[in-house]
């Protein structure tokens, strides 16, 4: 069975993101589909800014947190990304991790959970999909968007919703299989 990474792309001090990210990690974990459910929090992975001088193409990575990036991401077969939305746009954070990187994201599924006040993160997740497409990653069309004002109690604890576990699940349904699909591509030649 393959790996799922499960990506916080907010590092904000005060984000909701991490709280979305343990409540999926718990639900992929719960799914059964992966062998192994990975958290990574870019707050912890703490990226600089794109800091290697060679093309990402070519894999020479110079500095240890480039290369410990590169190991974590290389090991998963499948991502879900646990994404806000910030001005109609995705988080600087997530494009500069996804930028430090090439081979590592090409021929695997993604899927996204997105979050916001008003659209509950689906515009940003509309941009990232060009993204991740050029890097001949595969977004689902499953996905799980939450609207905060909807979702959060008033102590900012993530309200139960059987809805959003729902969505999770037929998001992770279509993760395994095209993890299995796409792994023939990932066999070096």
């Amino acid at each position: 069975m393959p790996r799922l990474n499960v990506i916080v792309a907010s590092t904000r001090p005060g984000r909701v993101g991490r709280r979305l990210g343990d409540w999926f990690t718990e639900v992929a974990v719960r799914h059964g589909g992966f062998d192994e459910v990975r958290l990574v929090d870019l707050a912890e992975v703490g990226l600089p800014f794109h800091d290697e001088p060679h093309h990402p193409s070519e894999g020479n990575y110079l500095h240890p947190h480039t290369r410990e990036w590169s190991a974590t991401t290389a090991a998963a077969d499948a991502f879900v990304l646990v994404m806000p939305e910030y001005n109609y746009g995705f988080s600087a954070p997530l494009k500069n991790a996804i930028d430090y990187l090439y081979h590592e994201w090409r021929h695997k599924p993604v899927g996204f959970v997105s979050y916001g006040m008003t659209s509950g993160g689906l515009r940003a997740v509309q941009m990232i999909k060009q993204v991740v497409t050029t890097l001949n990653m595969v977004p689902v069309n499953e996905a799980v968007a939450v609207f905060l004002r909807q979702a959060l109690d008033d102590r900012g604890e993530l309200r139960p919703d059987p809805g959003r576990d729902e969505a999770a699940d037929l998001m992770l349904d279509q993760l395994v299989r095209l993890a299995a699909a796409l792994a023939p591509l990932r066999v070096a030649a």
